[in-house]
């Protein structure tokens, strides 16, 4: 089963495929439904293609938006690019873009995005009699739904969200953001007013308006829970899922690797769940639920902050003997512990802090974020080394 990671910029690419995804899906510069993520240019998108040939790795672009007919005038140019490009998919949302995608890339394998709300045995052949090598179930079914799509219609890959954060909306189709800020979710320029706090207000009828609040902060009434379904990774394999997907195009490096490394060791059974939940626990995140795969889904009530039990630090660039060097995000001080983190767990390593140099090689006490250091370790480390620490 494929583990299969967001790359929101060419970096968070490499390192979701160092810490252990089999696939990555990323955009170009328009037509996908994260427009305020890095994304990639037509260059980067060479060099990504590039990179997963070398590792055997595979790569999908999204084209998901929901178009409107002037999104359509540059997806032709752009379409013959992706022809010459050769992902290994197209994740489209729209029916005229998937018409266009067969019409001037049709070798492209086309996959059918969670946007298109697919619930049913009769959707998912739909799909697939039309052209669509996989569809991405949407997130609203349970265990057994799920299995009874795949049994009806076994020659359909399918692909369902595992992990992070899920939208108040109908399989992600909100109105919310394009009605209040006029920023559309559908084309990719979502404002998450979801997780905003709301104060429930009812109309008298002498047309005044008083509200009705539960606490100072008012409520997080559409805010939900995030998805995490590690625990149900081996069922969904024996159901004949090909392709478990984590969200967070728009969330950290650190987020991106840890959470691969997390899904790919525990579907491999290295280590007992417990300890890749306590690893999850570890990154950015909300309250974590099992969405609508055993129960209807949950809302989370009382905020819309993450829960940040650990911070992420900055990423090793380089070891020259016994001299680390690092792109800092954020400080850390001389007597802190921070932890070095590697795609196996078992090159992670905690490391109390006792001496910390610029890029002169001056001591310093403590760092500044968007700075780059230097430490001192008398240990051989892999590459692509990430830092983080406890709050």
């Amino acid at each position: 089963m494929e583990i299969l990671s967001p790359a929101g910029n060419l970096e968070k690419l490499k390192y979701a495929l160092q810490y252990g995804a089999d696939a990555v899906y990323c955009a170009g510069k328009k037509f996908g439904l994260r427009a305020k993520a890095g994304n990639l240019s037509n260059q980067e998108l060479l060099a990504a293609r590039e990179i997963c040939t070398k590792m055997s790795k595979k790569l999908y672009i999204t084209l998901n938006i929901f178009a409107h007919n002037s999104d359509l005038q540059e997806l032709p140019e752009y379409l013959i690019f992706l022809k010459e490009l050769k992902p290994d998919g197209l994740i489209v949302s729209d029916a005229g873009i998937f018409s266009l995608c067969q019409k001037i890339a049709p070798k492209l394998p086309l996959h059918i995005s969670t946007q298109a709300n697919i619930t049913n045995c009769e959707s998912a052949r739909f799909w697939h009699n039309q052209g669509a090598k996989r569809v991405v179930l949407a997130r609203e079914l349970n265990l057994d739904e799920i299995k009874k799509i795949k049994q009806e219609v076994p020659d359909l890959e399918l692909e369902i969200f595992v992990h992070g954060a899920m939208c108040i909306a109908y399989s992600g189709r909100c109105l919310l953001s394009a009605f209040i800020n006029e920023r559309g979710a559908n084309q990719g320029v979502c404002t998450q007013v979801c997780r905003w706090g709301f104060a429930i207000s009812e109309k008298k009828h002498s047309g005044q308006w008083f509200e009705l609040q539960e606490d100072d902060y008012g409520s997080y009434v559409l805010n939900s829970k995030d998805l995490c379904l590690l625990d149900y990774l081996q069922e969904l394999e024996n159901i004949g899922i090909d392709s478990v997907k984590i969200e967070g195009r728009m969330k950290s490096l650190y987020y991106v690797a840890n959470t691969a490394r997390a899904y790919h060791h525990a579907l491999d059974g290295k280590n007992d769940l417990k300890f890749f939940h306590e690893e999850l626990d570890k990154i950015s995140h909300r309250e974590y639920s099992t969405g609508f795969i055993t129960s209807h889904g949950e809302q989370y009530y009382k905020s819309s902050a993450y829960i940040r039990n650990y911070q992420f630090i900055g990423t090793i660039l380089s070891q020259e003997s016994d001299l680390l060097k690092i792109d800092i995000k954020a400080k850390f001080e001389i007597g802190e512990t921070i932890e070095l983190i590697f795609p196996n767990f078992e090159d992670d390593l905690r490391y109390k802090v006792q001496e910390i140099f610029d890029e002169s090689m001056r001591p310093i006490s403590k760092t500044d974020p968007n700075s780059t250091v230097f430490l001192k370790i008398d240990k051989k480390l892999p590459p692509f080394g990430i830092i983080r620490k406890k709050i």
